[in-house]
C-alpha cells in the first residue's frame, strides 16, 4: 500500500466518486423510486410561487376589495401542493437514507473482505489503525454524501433549473442580467473549492494516523505500563489528535470561507436584480404578482445555489475518503490464484511429502538482506523433521513459505509433488495446519476458539482435541468451562494455556503436514511433558516439521536440520550432530550444561 509520501497523483476534483459507481448500480429501482419522489418535490415547490402569483393578482388586485372566491380556491390549492410536497419529501428521504445505509454496508464488507485477503507483505507497510479509520470515518462520509448530499444536491439541481426558467417566463430581462451575474461570482468558487477537497483528505489522513497509534499501543498496554510508558504515550496520542484537529480546523476555515463567497455574492447579485425589479413595478412593466412570483423563485435559486455550495463542500470530503478507499480496493496481493488450480493426490496413511528445491527468499520490505540461499530439503511422507539454528537464522520464513504467504524469489516449493503455486490457497492451507510462535487466541469461548481449526467439528470433536493438547483440564476449571470467554487477545490465560488452544486447534484440523513453530516455547516443564506427549502422538500419521530453540524437544526427530544464515550448514540425528561438533553441538552444550 502506498504511504503518504508515495501516493500516485490524485484524480481531480469529484471524478473520484465515480469509482462508487459499482457499488451504487445494483440499486436502480431505490434509485428511480427516490428519482420519482424528488421530481414530485421540486415540481411541488416550484408550484408554489405562481401559486402565490394567482392569489395576489386574482384574488387581491382583480379588484379593490378582493374575491373571497377566487382567494379560498387558491389558497386551497396552496394547501395541496403543501400536502404533495410532504408526502414526497418523506418519500425521497426514506429510500436515499435507505441507499446510504445498504451502499455503506456493501463498501464496508467489500473492503473489508479485500483486505482480509492481502498477503503479510501488505501489512507490513500498513498499520491496522488505519484500515479501521478507512472502513469507520472514510465510510460513514460517504454514507453522509450517498444517503442525503446526492439528493440534496440532485433536488437542489432541479429547483435550480426550474427555478431559473420559470424566472424568464416571468421576466426575461431580469433573469438574463442575474444569470450574467451569478456566472461571475461561480469561478471564484469552484476555484477555492478544490483547496477545500485537499484539506479534506489532509484532515482524513491525521484522523488515519491517531486510529492506528491508538491501535497499536491498546494492543500492547502491559509493555506499556510496564515501562511506565502512560504519560509518554497519552502525550504522543494527544499531539497526533492535536495534528488532526488544526489540520481539521484549516478545512473547516476553509469551507467557512467559501460559504461565505457563495452567500455573499449570489445574495448581492439577486438583491441587485430585485432592485430593478422594483423599479419596473413602479413604472408599470411589471405587476405585483409577477414581482412576487419573480422574488419567490428568486429565493428558491438563491437557496438552491446556497445548498449547492453546501453539498459541494460534503462532496469534497467524500471524495478525499473515496479516494482512500478506492486505495486500499485496488491493492493487489502479490500472492495470485492459479488460473486452472491442480489437485493434491489422495492423502496417505503417513501424511504429506514436502519438497524444497534451491529456494532463495528475501523479505519485499529487507530486499538487501536475504533470509534464505539456496535452500533445498526433502522431506518423506510421515517423516518428523527438527529445524534449530540462531534466531534469524530463517526458520519461520521457511514455514512463511510453506503457507504461502510469500513466494520465493528463486526456486519451487512442492507438496506431494505438487507445486505449492498451482494449488488453490485453501486447497494448500487446509493440507497444512500451524502452532505459531504467537498465539492468537480471538474474543471468543474456549469451545469457538479450538473450533476455528474446523468449523464443522462437532463439540465432542472439539474435546478430544482439547484433551490431546493437555488443554481440556484447565479449561474444564474455567467458571463456565468451554462456554468461558477467553477476553481480547486471551488476556484471561497463560500463555502457556494459550500455546495448548492453539494446539487443539491444530491437531482438530487433523492436516497431513503439521508446522510447529516453538510449539511448547511457553510451557513450564510439566506441561511441556503432557503436550509433548500429546504431540508425539499427534505426529502419527502425518509429517512435521518443528522449530525449536529448546533441543530437549527435538532430540526423537527422524532428522535435525541446522540452519545459519539461511542455509542448511548441519543435517542429521541428535547424537550424530553431536558427535560432529559443529554448530548444534554448541548450541546443544549450551543448553545441556546449563
Amino acid at each position: 500500500m502506498k504511504t503518504k509520501t508515495d501516493r500516485p497523483a490524485a484524480k481531480s476534483g469529484l471524478k473520484t466518486l465515480a469509482g462508487l459507481l459499482p457499488f451504487l448500480a445494483p440499486y436502480k429501482r431505490q434509485f428511480v423510486l427516490a428519482g420519482i419522489a424528488l421530481i414530485v418535490a421540486a415540481g411541488a415547490t416550484l408550484a408554489v410561487p405562481y401559486a402565490f402569483r394567482q392569489m395576489i393578482d386574482l384574488g387581491f388586485v382583480s379588484n379593490g376589495s378582493g374575491n373571497a372566491a377566487n382567494i379560498n380556491q387558491y389558497f386551497l390549492a396552496l394547501f395541496g401542493v403543501a400536502l404533495v410536497l410532504a408526502v414526497s419529501v418523506a418519500a425521497r428521504f426514506y429510500m436515499v437514507s435507505w441507499l446510504g445505509e445498504r451502499v455503506t454496508a456493501d463498501i464496508r464488507s467489500t473492503v473489508y473482505a479485500h483486505v482480509v485477503q492481502q498477503s503479510p507483505q501488505f501489512f507490513e507497510t500498513t498499520q491496522t489503525g488505519e484500515v479501521l479509520s478507512r472502513l469507520t470515518t472514510d465510510t460513514t462520509l460517504i454514507q453522509a454524501v450517498v444517503g442525503t448530499s446526492i439528493s440534496m444536491a440532485l433536488r437542489n439541481l432541479l429547483l435550480f433549473i426550474g427555478g431559473l426558467a420559470m424566472m424568464f417566463v416571468t421576466s426575461a430581462k431580469l433573469s438574463a442580467i442575474i444569470l450574467v451575474m451569478l456566472l461571475a461570482v461561480v469561478l471564484p468558487i469552484v476555484f477555492f473549492g478544490r483547496r477545500v477537497r485537499k484539506l479534506s483528505r489532509d484532515s482524513q489522513d491525521r484522523i488515519a494516523d491517531a486510529s492506528g497509534m491508538a491501535g497499536e499501543i491498546l494492543n500492547a498496554m502491559p509493555t506499556v505500563q510496564a515501562f511506565t510508558h502512560e504519560k509518554i504515550e497519552a502525550d504522543r496520542f494527544s499531539v497526533s489528535v492535536q495534528q488532526a484537529f488544526q489540520t481539521a480546523i484549516e478545512r473547516i476555515r476553509a469551507r467557512s470561507v467559501l460559504t461565505v463567497m457563495a452567500i455573499s455574492l449570489i445574495f448581492g447579485a439577486i438583491v441587485f436584480v430585485l432592485w430593478l425589479g422594483a423599479h419596473a413595478v413602479l413604472e408599470g412593466r411589471m405587476s405585483a404578482g409577477e414581482l412576487g412570483q419573480f422574488v419567490l423563485y428568486t429565493a428558491i435559486l438563491a437557496g438552491a445555489v446556497g445548498a449547492l455550495a453546501e453539498v459541494m463542500g460534503e462532496a469534497q470530503r467524500a471524495a478525499g475518503a473515496s479516494e482512500r478507499l478506492l486505495e486500499l480496493l485496488a491493492e493487489r496481493s502479490p500472492i495470485t490464484q492459479p488460473a486452472q488450480p491442480l489437485s493434491l493426490p489422495a492423502r496417505t496413511a503417513n501424511g504429506a511429502a514436502v519438497h524444497i528445491e534451491n529456494v532463495s527468499f528475501h523479505y519485499p520490505s529487507r530486499p538487501d538482506s536475504p533470509s534464505l540461499s539456496q535452500l533445498s530439503l526433502a522431506v518423506t511422507a510421515g517423516e518428523t523433521v527438527a529445524i534449530v539454528g540462531p534466531s534469524g537464522a530463517g526458520k519461520t520464513t521457511l514455514f512463511q513459505l510453506l503457507l504461502r504467504f510469500y513466494d520465493p524469489q528463486q526456486g519451487s516449493i512442492t507438496l506431494d509433488g505438487v507445486d505449492i503455486r498451482q494449488l488453490d490457497l485453501h486447497t494448500l492451507r487446509n493440507a497444512i495446519g500451524i502452532v505459531p510462535q504467537d498465539t492468537i487466541v480471538f474474543s471468543a469461548n474456549a469451545m469457538e476458539n479450538i473450533r476455528y481449526g474446523r468449523p464443522d467439528a462437532s463439540d465432542e470433536e472439539v474435546i478430544a482435541a482439547a484433551t490431546m493438547a493437555a488443554a481440556h483440564e484447565f479449561i474444564e476449571r474455567l467458571p463456565e468451562g468451554y462456554q468461558s470467554f477467553l477476553g481480547e487477545r486471551g488476556v484471561r490465560l497463560s500463555g502457556g494455556q494459550r500455546q495448548r488452544i492453539a494446539i487443539a486447534r491444530a491437531l482438530l484440523k487433523n492436516p497431513p503436514l503439521l508446522l510447529l513453530d516453538e510449539a511448547t516455547s511457553a510451557l513450564d516443564a510439566e506441561s511441556e511433558r503432557l503436550v509433548q506427549g500429546a504431540l508425539e502422538v499427534a505426529m502419527q500419521g502425518r509429517t512435521t516439521l518443528v522449530i525449536a530453540h529448546r533441543l530437549a524437544t527435538v532430540q526423537k526427530a527422524n532428522r535435525i536440520i541446522v540452519i545459519e544464515h539461511g542455509k542448511i550448514v548441519e543435517s542429521g540425528t541428535h547424537a550424530a550432530l553431536v558427535a560432529q561438533g559443529g554448530l548444534y553441538a554448541s548450541l546443544a552444550a549450551l543448553q545441556f550444561t546449563q
